[in-house]
């Protein structure tokens, strides 16, 4: 879900007033949003925390991508915070995922260097070798995993987003979504999800639900504001950070990312047997065990998504029924 300049500076404002005219916008110094407690920086600034390099796990980066000296990772340009979104420089990239992807290319031994695409594009450039690694709250799926191999780094999440106004007091399963306006991310494992308990309310009689996609963010919560959609189905973090700095909306819900029997995961990406997923397992452990990796998390609010290791491809979302 892609935020505008304008919205992320709305949002950096915490005056999110989901209009169409432009609110006046404070210098960012005095108008840091705060979540969970933490002032958070948006700036280009960022002052990330660092490790050390480990030699031990640099040396088994596979060579032909270690020879250039950096670790190319991708990110979804239509992301938000906090996990990753533009700076107030509408340029650099920061949020959890960046942070942690600079602390793994610390411990490679390499430099990192982010790159921004499309959603979908992020797996056909990982699937190419263009993006060696892929940090941008990918959900690890069996599906996906034919294609790709993962190392995990937190917990995934989806929350249930409506209007702080909205008669709906909770969604929990398919039967409180039979016959709502709802909005969800194309492409998405929420949208599998979605698409399911919709197919499950069809086969029960009960009222079809209707689906709308917005290719940003910001469109969503005008959407809320304005009423054209009743619930918004997305990643926790954001909603819980958009929820912190603007108001007016609630979670009415939560829900795991690998569906009702399995907890999600979300995890670093990289091309299946190219020999960097071990690298990248190791790395992360690392940063758990030095306490880096709880720093970052709690820098953006996140600490309730820590793990206690990172795994290598282990069980995820089970694969959809054919519709």
């Amino acid at each position: 879900m892609r935020v505008s300049p304008l919205l992320l500076a709305v949002l950096t404002a915490a005056t999110l007033t989901a209009c169409a005219t432009e609110p006046a916008i404070d210098a960012p110094e005095a108008s840091a949003p705060v979540v969970a407690g933490k002032k958070i920086n948006l700036s280009p600034e960022q002052n990330r925390v660092r490790t050390q390099k480990v030699a031990a796990i640099a040396a088994k980066v596979p060579e032909e991508i270690a020879a250039d000296g950096k670790l190319t990772v991708g990110f979804s340009a239509s992301g938000s915070p906090p996990l990753v979104s533009p700076a107030t420089d509408d340029t650099t990239l920061i949020g959890v995922e960046t942070d942690l992807a600079q602390l793994v290319a610390d411990v490679l031994g390499l430099e990192f260097t982010p790159q921004s695409s499309s959603w979908e594009n992020l797996f056909l450039a990982a699937k190419s070798g263009k993006y060696e690694a892929v940090f941008s709250n990918v959900t690890v799926t069996e599906e996906r995993k034919d294609t790709y191999d993962f190392a995990t780094y937190r917990i995934d999440q989806l929350a249930w987003q409506v209007p702080d106004s909205s008669p709906i007091k909770a969604i929990k399963g398919p039967a409180d979504i039979a016959g709502l306006r709802v909005s969800v991310g194309s492409g998405t494992n929420q949208e599998k999800i979605l698409l399911d308990w919709d197919r499950q309310n069809r086969a029960a009689g009960r009222k079809p639900a209707e689906i709308l996609y917005y290719e940003k963010y910001g469109d969503v919560l005008l959407a809320l504001k304005s009423g054209r959609v009743q619930a918004y189905f997305g990643p926790n973090p954001n909603i819980a950070y958009n929820i912190a700095v603007s108001g007016g909306s609630r979670i009415a819900g939560t829900f795991s990312g690998a569906g009702p029997d399995l907890q999600g995961l979300i995890a670093a990406m990289t091309k299946k047997d190219n020999g960097l997923v071990e690298p990248l397992h190791e790395a992360l452990n690392t940063v758990i065990r030095n306490g880096t990796y709880q720093q970052v998390l709690e820098r953006w609010g996140l600490a309730n998504e820590a793990i206690p290791e990172s795994r290598v491809n282990p069980p995820g979302l089970p694969r959809q029924p054919a519709s």
